[in-house]
């Protein structure tokens, strides 16, 4: 007998529809899994085996032929072990198939019959929704992520007797409930307070512009200033995630496998990888493609401390995704895209010994090794970094002053309303958000100048010798800091605070 259970396959963040063709026939006792499947799919012929005898179902001594399809698609992975199970049990008459054609399966089996969760469920749940299934069945360890897709009845199952169970007798069993309110998940991150950060009033400034607009940022300064700390606070004062942004960034976590139980990731990830990281790592990649560290920080912050101690060539994989949004990965078989809208937040020192142009501690380093050092950040991506700050070392009074700065909390009221306009400007757009993500159409027409702030524009790009890229990221700083100052137009004090943060990569 012929039976048909529906399951997917992932490609990056999105699944594909697999149809497990299961053909019960005369012949000598064996398996024969065919479809491109990887080793932990031919292995599942095992585990299959094992669990539906431990699970006190019969497994028929005949010939058996499971056929994944599309054929073409690379199919990886534990999580076809319960659809083809159940095929097995369809095709040897032993469960009603009713259900089989709009229920989709997905989960690990143990060997006693037991389900285990398996990563990349949320893409499988909104591309079944999208697909007209009506149910999804899944493991137990699996419900909180899947149940956050509207329309789609969810199923949490504990072992493959409670599948069979609920194909035979479904009004058993109701789906999980929808959750899609973003105002009812706990948070337990504890952000850090800006009001901890002692002075720095440019550097706190520039954090405010680049939480505003969605700005690329770099502190530059010596050991112990503080560049750290500041970073670190970025994420606190950025506004609240929105859900089709949390649902983006929980699609990539479940792929990833780093959901850990949770339904949906409730606040702006802050990626932090340390400087020994490899290029696949950053970007993502691997012989089939996964996430890497700035596609986890998508709609987030991405820290990259003490940038000049990351190798070149690995920093110069970002180029590209600073300026699309988004990476893609190709390989021999396959080629994916995984989105990467993130703030790059970074600290370095401003030379080898760390004290070029402190107040108290004499620099050691010659002209060329300082060229030599600055050279580890190439130009292209230097220009791509909106907002370049110099931290300076702390007085003696500010650092035994025990007053607290502005808090995270009044920041964060300021950054908002900021965001509320923008939102409000690019409403008609679909793939813009925030300031930092403008092209030359909406330059010209959210950044018109005055005649003041093009001559001062003009002389900042002969002085400073700026490229059209880096000119144009000036224009969105100024935006940004006029809807800070809630003004509609762009002013001159606007364009003259945004240019004093496109020096350091100029300095000779």
């Amino acid at each position: 007998m012929l039976a048909r259970v529906w399951s997917a396959s992932i490609l990056g963040i999105d699944a594909i529809q697999v149809g497990v063709e299961v053909d019960v026939n005369a012949g000598l006792p064996g398996i024969v899994v065919v479809g491109l499947p990887d080793a932990a799919v031919q292995e599942s012929k095992e585990r299959v085996k094992a669990a539906l005898k431990n699970s006190d179902f019969a497994f028929p001594m005949r010939r058996i032929v499971i056929n994944l399809t599309p054929a073409d698609l690379r199919k990886e992975g534990p999580s076809f072990d319960l659809p083809i199970s159940v095929g097995v049990l369809a095709a040897s008459e032993q469960l009603d198939v009713r259900l089989l054609a709009d229920h989709l399966f997905l989960g690990e089996l143990s060997l006693d019959g037991s389900l285990r969760a398996v990563p990349g469920v949320l893409p499988v749940a909104v591309a079944a929704q999208s697909m007209g299934i009506k149910g999804l069945v899944v493991p137990k360890g699996n419900v909180r992520e899947a149940s956050v897709v509207e329309g789609l009845d969810v199923y949490g199952m504990e072992n493959l007797e409670q599948v069979v169970d609920f194909l035979n007798i479904p009004d058993k069993f109701a789906p999980a409930p929808t959750r899609t309110d973003l105002s009812d998940r706990a948070t337990t991150k504890f952000h850090l307070d800006l009001k901890d950060v002692k002075g720095q009033s440019m550097a706190r400034r520039a954090l405010e512009i680049a939480a505003s607009g969605g700005h690329n940022l770099i502190f530059v300064g010596p050991p112990g200033s503080g560049k750290t700390m500041l970073a670190r606070r970025l994420s606190g004062i950025m506004p609240p995630i929105g859900f089709d942004e949390a649902l983006e960034s929980t699609r990539i976590y479940s792929v990833a496998g780093l959901l850990k139980g949770q339904d949906l990731v409730a606040e702006r990830p802050f990626r932090s990888p340390h400087h020994s990281a490899s290029g696949p790592s950053l970007v993502g990649g691997g012989s089939y493609p996964k996430p890497g560290e700035i596609s986890l920080a998508h709609n987030g912050v991405l820290f990259l401390d003490e940038l000049t101690e990351f190798k070149r060539d690995v920093l110069e994989f970002l180029r590209q995704p600073l300026e699309d949004g988004y990476v893609t990965i190709t390989r021999t078989r396959q080629s994916v895209v995984f989105p990467s809208k993130f703030t790059l937040v970074a600290s370095t020192n401003p030379c080898q010994c760390g004290y070029y142009g402190d107040s108290v501690h004499p620099c050691t380093c010659t002209t060329k090794q300082r060229e030599n050092y600055w050279a580890r950040l190439s130009g292209p991506l230097m220009d791509r970094i909106d907002l370049q700050v110099q931290v300076s070392r702390l007085k003696a009074e500010e650092l035994t002053s025990f007053r607290e700065g502005e808090g995270s909390t009044a920041v964060r009221s300021r950054v908002e309303k900021a965001r509320q306009i923008q939102q409000e400007r690019f409403k008609t757009e679909s793939d813009v958000n925030c300031n930092a993500q403008m092209q030359t159409r909406h330059l010209r027409q959210w950044c018109v100048l005055d005649a003041s702030s093009k001559k001062m524009i003009e002389a900042a790009i002969e002085r400073l010798g700026l490229s059209a890229r880096g000119t144009d990221r000036i224009l969105k700083v100024s935006r940004t800091i006029a809807d800070l100052a809630k003004s509609e137009s762009i002013q001159p004090k606007h364009v003259a605070e945004a240019i004093q943060y496109r020096t350091l990569d100029r300095v000779a």
